[in-house]
């Protein structure tokens, strides 16, 4: 079912926390509509925010070769040198405050001790390139191996990794309830869902030219999934296997969608790349509210909405972490 959207303001509704795997339980609030932005210090293509434990923002700086931190409170960025071209692309904090990384340019999945600085890599054992990577409520780290064309499963308590092979350039990644792991096929117009238990892959078809690129679980339990190549959101239900919505957004088949995650509320934020938006659709009301952002050329690749509703975005172009609140 395709629909259309309309402007709205935010409505209050409360349900349980939804989110993407990315080891923040994300909260949700009425939105005033400011938006901060904050330059960092090396701006190299940073980009995939993600929140930690201890409320600080950390960034992978991937053309720096570097992981940054933010600190909300002080306003204050730390920086830590990587090993020699680990190109950091995607991250997520454990419960530790471990900062797990995908060494993209050198095949490995790192570990940064803020407290101490100490990285330890772990390497991925066909090599590859490294992508996204999501954290399971066991503390186990899902990955994708996108031009290799893997799905990694590393466990660090024993640092081992188990890797299953794939295809059609795996992309973003999410966690279903029943532990299955969702995965965008980018390059071949569909979905995968790999089963942990047997090791088998199965693919979902998202339609011709819809380039599936990040997908998010939400609080009901479905999926939802950005479609860069048509302009839409798709929400999947992982248990029937299949496609219920399709839903058009406001900038159209040629903006972009591209990071997507889902707050408290099941309100799906989803940045339209080309335009410098960021759309927050609500499924109950079936209405959406379009902030523009305060700067151009933005480049939003990964967002993340914090435990107080605060919705954070890295400008991997323009070398701005910002939030919406």
């Amino acid at each position: 079912m395709r629909l259309a959207l309309l402007v709205f303001a935010a409505l209050p509704l409360l349900v349980h926390a939804g989110g993407s795997n990315y080891g923040v339980k994300p909260g949700a609030r009425d939105l005033t509509g400011k938006i901060s932005e904050w330059p960092v210090p090396t701006p190299k293509f940073a980009r995939d925010p993600a929140i930690g434990p201890d409320g600080n923002i950390y960034i992978a700086v991937m053309q720096g070769n570097r992981i940054a931190r933010f600190d909300p409170r002080t306003q204050q960025f730390t920086e830590w040198e990587l090993p020699a071209n680990a190109r950091p692309h995607g991250l997520v904090v454990d419960a530790k405050n471990i900062v797990w990384y995908t060494g993209n340019g050198n095949g490995t999945i790192g570990a940064l001790d803020p407290r101490s600085g100490r990285v330890l890599e772990h390497k991925v054992p066909a090599g590859g390139d490294p992508h996204t990577l999501v954290i399971a409520e066991d503390g186990i780290i899902w990955f994708t191996v996108q031009g290799g064309g893997r799905i990694g499963r590393l466990d660090p308590r024993s640092s081992r990794i188990t890797e299953y092979k794939t295809s059609g350039n795996p992309y973003g990644l999410a966690l279903d309830k029943q532990g299955n792991v969702w995965f965008c096929r980018f390059g071949a117009d569909s979905l995968g869902r790999l089963d942990p238990k047997s090791g088998d892959i199965t693919t979902l078809p998202t339609g011709p030219g819809s380039r599936p690129r990040r997908i998010a679980a939400a609080p009901d339990g479905t999926l939802w999934v950005t479609y860069y190549g048509n302009g839409k959101l798709g929400q999947v239900d992982p248990v029937a296997r299949k496609v219920v919505r399709e839903v058009d957004l406001p900038a159209g088949a040629a903006g972009g969608p591209y990071a997507v995650t889902v707050d408290a509320r099941g309100r799906v934020w989803a940045n339209e790349i080309q335009t410098d938006t960021v759309a927050l659709f609500d499924p109950a009301t079936l209405q959406v509210r379009v902030f523009k952002l305060p700067s151009s050329g933005v480049g939003i690749r990964k967002a993340i909405v914090d435990g107080e509703g605060r919705y954070w975005y890295m400008g991997s172009h323009n070398g701005r972490l910002g939030v919406i609140e």
